[in-house]
């Protein structure tokens, strides 16, 4: 049969022409990006910026402003005062977009360390995306991230790597493992990213767990627990490496108004034991009552104001009042 098979010697031409083709060249970068990843930081040019911070062009959109809006900005004042100390997080004119949708533009924000700062704002205008950046899981289109310093769009994935493991974070519902016990859930940073023997592991896992209120709750699963305990139990898993920044996302999500109290109060009671920089993001007013230091608002890509609680709380800026207070009139319901 082999000698009943003929080959044309122009189409094997063809074939060997059209594999030996170059494939085409990736598409330019979008031209808002301004660093790579690894890169070294000391190249950027210190005045840069997104284009056209202020005002909106054809070629995105921001949420929550108008396109006729030619003042999209002009109820945001920036920080409050400088409160002091050193900032644990500093986000330098930092610019995130998704296709057409820009969700931060040109946001500046300074978190102290060791306090209990909450950013603020309506749903939808991207603190959870603020968080993704500052730990390195998304990348910005322009600005700058420092945490302790370091700038991190500028470091590599064995330094994100290595910064990670000063970070702590507790999701929404726990992001526990479902097929592990309590116990287990809060060892496994431990066991991943130490040497510790099992002895020192239970040792720390113990008393994180006792720290949270769920001494008892060792050998029970995720299923088995209340979404306030599951919180509580992610919270544990979050400090057993004793983090210099602890993450919440939304902390009080789900959760009744008791629970959200005593969760509360366990933040601050932790805190006040361990210290560090907390980072809560949050629409909640109750809780933002209860544990900030320090308050940032942001809205339309911006922190609108920020600064120490008590005095977010009696700001005379209209958005803030009126965000911090509930209230139905106000820039807010102009959108």
């Amino acid at each position: 049969m082999a000698d009943e098979q003929s080959t044309d010697p122009s189409q094997d031409d063809t074939v060997i022409e059209e594999r030996s083709q170059e494939p085409p060249p990736p598409p330019p970068p979008p031209p808002q990006v301004q660093a790579q990843a690894g890169g070294d930081q000391s190249s950027r040019d210190p005045d840069s910026a997104a284009p056209e911070l202020g005002t909106l062009n054809k070629d995105y959109t921001i949420p929550g402003v108008d396109p006729d809006d030619t003042d999209p900005y002009r109820w945001h004042t920036g920080e409050k005062r400088d409160h002091g100390g050193e900032d644990a997080i500093e986000v330098i004119d930092l610019v995130k977009q998704f296709g057409k949708t820009r969700i931060q533009n040109g946001l500046n924000l300074g978190l102290p360390d060791n306090e209990v700062s909450m950013v603020l704002g309506p749903s939808g205008t991207g603190k959870s995306v603020l968080i993704k950046l500052i730990v390195g899981l998304l990348y910005p289109d322009a600005g700058d991230i420092l945490v302790h310093g370091e700038s991190v769009p500028s470091m590599t994935d064995d330094e994100l790597f290595e910064m990670r493991k000063k970070f702590g974070l507790l999701f929404q519902d726990g992001a526990l493992f479902g097929s592990m016990n309590i116990y287990d859930n809060t060892a496994f940073p431990l066991r991943q990213h130490t040497d510790k023997s099992e002895d020192e592991i239970s040792e720390i896992v113990n008393r994180r767990l006792q720290e949270v209120g769920l001494a008892e709750a060792h050998y029970k699963m995720p299923n088995e627990l209340s979404g306030g305990m599951r919180k509580r139990a992610g919270f544990a898993r979050a400090l057993v490496l004793d983090p210099a920044i602890v993450f919440f996302d939304e902390p009080d999500s789900g959760l009744d108004p008791v629970r959200t109290a005593l969760l509360c109060e366990l933040i601050r009671e932790v805190h006040e034991e361990n210290g560090g920089c907390y980072m809560v993001i949050s629409h909640d007013l109750g809780t933002a009552r209860r544990i900030a230091d320090f308050i940032a608002v942001l809205w339309k890509g911006r922190i609108v104001e920020s600064g120490p609680s008590e005095e977010l709380f009696n700001s005379d800026n209209d958005f803030v009042r009126q965000f911090l207070n509930a209230e139905v009139d106000g820039p807010l319901a102009m959108d």
